[in-house]
Parts: C-alpha cells; sequence; structure tokens
C-alpha cells in the first residue's frame, strides 16, 4: 500500500464523510505546484479554491507569518492589534470606500456574509433578495442566501425572508425589490455557478434599483475579491459604489480571515457595540498575512499579471485544438472552460492523473482559479495537454 494511501484511510476512519474520500494527500508546495504524500507534483490551477493568491510558500507571506508568530498569534478582540488596524485601512483604500466607512473582521466568507445578514435587518426589513445560482455559504443564515437546492433542502426551514430571482436579469429584480426588502445580495461573477458573467449593466441596475428603495447593495466578494478578476474588487470593473462588501479567500493567501466592509457612515452605523462579535476574527496572525498579500499584490503587479496571464490563458483554450470546448469564460484568474459535453468531472480526473488539479464545478465546466503568480509558460505547458485530456474523458 502507498503512503497516500494508507493516509486516505486513516482520513476516512477519523473524518466526518462532508467532503468524501479525497483524491490526494498533499504534502507541501512551491509556488503553483504541489506536491502529493508519493511525491508526484501537479500544477495547482485551483488555488485553494481562488485562496492561494501568491501560490505556496511565497516568501513574503512565509516571513509575515513567522515573525507575527513569534510576537502573537491571538489577543481576542477585548484588544486590538497594529495589525489589524492597518489592514482594515488598507481594505478601505483599495476598495474606494468613501470617508465613514468600516471594517469588521471574521474567520471565513461565511461569517461575512453572516455579518452582513445581520446588516441587513439592522434596516428594519425582513426581506432579502438573492440570485438563483448564487453561493454564499453554508452556514444557516448564509445558506439561506445560497441556490442550491442539494444543499439547502436537508437543513429547511432556513432563514425566511429569502427570495431567489434569476441572476443577471434586470427585470426581475426590479420587480422583487421593494420597500420590505433590507437587502440585495449579489456576486460581480457567480463562481460555484460555473463562473457565470451577467451582462455589462447589471450592478449599474441593482445599484439604481436598491437606491431608489432604500435597500442596501450587499456584493460577495468572496471569491472575487483580493486581484483575482484583474482588479482589486469584482464590483469595481461596473464603475458602482455598493453599501456593503465580503471579503475572504484570497485576503489571507491560505490563512483563515474574512471581512465585511460598510462604505459610508450611514451604513457603518447600523450595527452598534455588542450587536456582533468573534473571539477569533481579526487576529493578529490572520492580519499580518493579509497585509504582507495586499503589499505582494501591489508590489509585484500582480493585478496586471492576472489580467494579462487570464488573457492569455482564455485565447490559448480557445485555439486549443478540439471541437469539445465551447467558450471560455470569466476575467482575470478566474476562468471556466465551457465543454461540449457532460464530461467535466473525467476531464478533471485525467487532469489529475497528468498532474494538473482542476475543478469540475459543473457537469460541463471546469473552473481555474490559479494563484495569481501563475506564469504563461505554466499556462501553455497545461494548454498543450488539455486536447488529449478532453478528448480522452469524451470517448
Amino acid at each position: 500500500m502507498s503512503r497516500q494511501s494508507e493516509l486516505l484511510d486513516r482520513y476516512e476512519a477519523s473524518m466526518l464523510g462532508v467532503f468524501g474520500r479525497p483524491p490526494l494527500v498533499l504534502t507541501h508546495g512551491d509556488g503553483c505546484y504541489v506536491w502529493d504524500a508519493d511525491g508526484k507534483r501537479y500544477l495547482d490551477l485551483v488555488g485553494g479554491i481562488a485562496v492561494n493568491v501568491l501560490g505556496h510558500g511565497h516568501p513574503a507571506l512565509v516571513a509575515a507569518v513567522s515573525k507575527q508568530a513569534g510576537e502573537q498569534i491571538h489577543i481576542s478582540n477585548l484588544f486590538t492589534s497594529e495589525a489589524q488596524i492597518a489592514l482594515a485601512e488598507r481594505l478601505l483604500q483599495i476598495s474606494g470606500a468613501p470617508e465613514g466607512s468600516k471594517v469588521f473582521f471574521g474567520n471565513s466568507g461565511a461569517e461575512a456574509i453572516e455579518a452582513a445578514i445581520k446588516l441587513s435587518r439592522r434596516t428594519g426589513r425582513s426581506r432579502i433578495i438573492a440570485a438563483t445560482g448564487a453561493f454564499h455559504g453554508r452556514t444557516t443564515g448564509a445558506l439561506a442566501l445560497t441556490h442550491k437546492a442539494a444543499y439547502r433542502e436537508p437543513f429547511e426551514p432556513l432563514l425566511p425572508g429569502v427570495e431567489h430571482v434569476p441572476y443577471g436579469d434586470v427585470d426581475a429584480l426590479r420587480a422583487a425589490v421593494t420597500d420590505e426588502v433590507g437587502a440585495v445580495v449579489l456576486e460581480p461573477i457567480q463562481g460555484e455557478a460555473g463562473v457565470v458573467e451577467p451582462d455589462t449593466g447589471y450592478l449599474q441596475a441593482a445599484r439604481e434599483i436598491t437606491t431608489a428603495c432604500g435597500a442596501l447593495l450587499v456584493i460577495d466578494e468572496i471569491q472575487t475579491g483580493i486581484g483575482r478578476t484583474g482588479l482589486w474588487f469584482g464590483f469595481q470593473h461596473s464603475h458602482v459604489q455598493p453599501d456593503a462588501i465580503t471579503v475572504a479567500k484570497g485576503l489571507g493567501g491560505g490563512v483563515p480571515i474574512g471581512a465585511m466592509v460598510t462604505f459610508g457612515p450611514e451604513v457603518s452605523s447600523l450595527l452598534t457595540q455588542g450587536q456582533h462579535g468573534t473571539t477569533f476574527g481579526g487576529n493578529p496572525l490572520a492580519c499580518a498575512a493579509g497585509l504582507a498579500v495586499l503589499d505582494t499584490i501591489e508590489s509585484e503587479g500582480l493585478l496586471q499579471h492576472a489580467q494579462r496571464v487570464g488573457d492569455h490563458l482564455s485565447l490559448a483554450v480557445r485555439q486549443a485544438p478540439t471541437e469539445l470546448v465551447t467558450d471560455v469564460r470569466g476575467l482575470g484568474l478566474m476562468r471556466a472552460i465551457a465543454l461540449r459535453e457532460s464530461i467535466a468531472p473525467a476531464v478533471a480526473r485525467l487532469a489529475m492523473e497528468e498532474g494538473y488539479i482542476i475543478n469540475p464545478v459543473a457537469p460541463n465546466a471546469i473552473r481555474l482559479v490559479p494563484p495569481l503568480v501563475l506564469t504563461t509558460e505554466q499556462v501553455d505547458d497545461f494548454v498543450a495537454s488539455l486536447p488529449t485530456i478532453i478528448e480522452k474523458a469524451a470517448s
């Protein structure tokens, strides 16, 4: 029995089976590569599901976490730290938030969404509008906003007052938003639905509709934020100002952290002292990691790099010699390869055998959310193998 098989047997014997049996035990990584317990190397094109924006073992992140761990890891929110204050200031800066905006730190994207739900309730209105295809997390509040029936139904009844309208449909959104709606919660690009982009102007229309009815516009940037689409945040492509955004995934570069940013003094005053909290949120270690991530993205020009490499990836896949690819969707380094047939799981399995980690996000779509440090050479290596992998999966 291989070392990997032995470890996976131990996993199944000890871990709750909510994830099934993983295909690999990963032991270490370097840049965009990871190695399994049997020593095989893989090009990581999933990046911890859009988390490892600096790849694996980036010296700036390793140094920041190591230094902070030696000084102070946790202090609770009875106190604050310089790292927490500095990271909040940086998030306000890169999001373009106006004066009077604020930050709440949690530990995950789901926690950031839970904070946004509370923010919505503080308007005095009980209804929330979300979109079909939406994924906002699996805690029970966030799950009410998530659309997929298989995730929701085993745990119903969920938070009442949530209505899902067709994503990208301005008329449906306008019809749903009344003066009983506290917030509309939308993703700039729906990641779990298969990297689905709305038509140009959708977020602008959502902003106009919510403003007219006095509802909050909450943009879920958990997957699209921190440079993933080539700008700091996905909403910035639409030139709108939301009332709040939720952030996580890439913010810590692998260290768990989430945040909600509220825009302007009126929205920022909705949640007051004692109305929300967290023990671990905004701890010094996670905030030091977040600062290192933001500093490195800026100093290494990774926003522009993500745009350039993402465009290169899209063009290369479109030109690949296979008729089974019908489209490449997305922005920056958040892309989906659309397939003519429902063979994505087989494509992902065969790609892994060839040393590539990709995500079959839908039966006919492959999601790629790699580290932002991915190179065009690594893209070309993957794309050169892709047609053979796809054709084999379809045969």
